[in-house]
């Protein structure tokens, strides 16, 4: 199969989060964001009126050669568009930054299980990306957030994006304290990450602070997906156990679809699914899930993705679970500072 026609495949399915590949480009080194301009920012808030912030970082959207044009007017739209299907379970209790970056194109990105033995991480695609958000994020501790708590968030590679960072930034146990909470949601945190870095710390349930909320959601008969890595480690977000523990669909508050690219709500379905762990791979299992009543919402057809390898779904299955979760680990955390200021 030629080039070509692996581009055209990709930009007909939809990638990452679920989002509509955009543009081809030929661009292999786009300008790099300037973030003291607003024109840097998918989201930065003129006024700030929460005590906590979220400092969010976008899944893949862009599907070309090289790495992501910030200033395409359509992929600046796509973006937008994940500022309420993903960034919206944060946003309502935190001020809400998010950095548009040069983001390593699905094209370049391995679908094989474990990024056929390499380390992701290493590829000089996603570091140009992630150079770009470590920038945006010094920017935003020195000038946007001196001294308020924080949340970090992303999903796939922006997940990807904020493991780096966690492991790069987050070892500075000043700016440590200040954290809420992760969610990079829908990449793997693993074992050797808790081991090699020790301030990442899975989360053990739904009000500790400090710690990370991670997991990858799947079918029991997944396999294959590429951003499951080994050693992967989660948190259900229906019970907040860490082992195997079933939760049924009955914890389940309410899934939301939304029309990822332009931030439309599809569909909202309450009690849509239960889910485990699967202590074997770390995976996420969903159960006993719903169908949807409209034609748009596509359990089955995962595009590039494995069959039930539910990435695009990763926030929309566990909506309303993960709202709440936000707003129990930000009161949790408040009325931690406050106990410490007072003692």
């Amino acid at each position: 199969m030629n080039r070509l026609l692996i581009l055209v495949l990709l930009a007909g399915a939809m990638i990452t989060a679920g989002c509509s590949a955009v543009k081809y480009t030929n661009s292999q080194s786009p300008s790099a964001p300037a973030y003291g301009e607003d024109s840097a920012w998918v989201a930065r808030p003129d006024r700030i009126d929460q005590a906590v912030d979220v400092f969010y970082v976008y899944p893949t959207i862009y599907v070309g050669k090289g790495n992501m044009d910030t200033s395409d007017p359509d992929l600046r739209a796509n973006a937008a568009g994940l500022l309420k299907a993903q960034a919206g379970v944060y946003s309502e209790y935190a001020n809400l930054f998010a950095p548009f970056y040069r983001q390593q194109s699905a094209a370049s990105q391995s679908m094989e299980p474990n990024n056929g033995g390499r380390d992701a991480y290493a590829d000089p695609l996603f570091q140009v990306g992630y150079g770009d958000v470590e920038q945006a994020f010094d920017y935003y501790i020195k000038h946007l957030n001196p001294d308020r708590p924080f949340i970090l968030a992303g999903h796939s590679q922006g997940s990807q994006v904020v493991i780096e960072l966690m492991r790069k930034r987050l070892g500075n146990p000043e700016l440590h304290k200040r954290l809420v909470a992760a969610y990079p949601i829908g990449y793997s945190v693993t074992k050797k990450d808790l081991e090699t870095y020790p301030w990442m710390k899975l989360a053990q349930g739904e009000t500790d602070t400090g710690v990370i909320i991670t997991f990858n959601t799947q079918g029991p008969n997944a396999l294959g997906s590429p951003v499951l890595l080994t050693g992967a480690v989660a948190i259900n977000p229906l019970n907040w156990k860490t082992d195997d523990t079933r939760a049924g669909r009955e914890n389940n508050i309410q899934a939301r679809f939304f029309h990822d690219s332009t931030g439309r709500l599809i569909e909202q379905i309450p009690q849509f699914a239960g889910a485990y762990i699967d202590p074997g791979t770390g995976a996420l299992i969903a159960t006993d899930i719903q169908t949807p009543e409209s034609k748009s919402i596509d359990l089955v057809n995962m595009g590039r993705w494995p069959k039930e390898v539910y990435h695009r779904f990763d926030y929309a299955f566990w909506f309303d679970n993960l709202k709440e979760n936000v707003q129990k680990r930000i009161k949790a955390y408040l009325a931690e500072s406050q106990t410490k200021n007072a003692s």
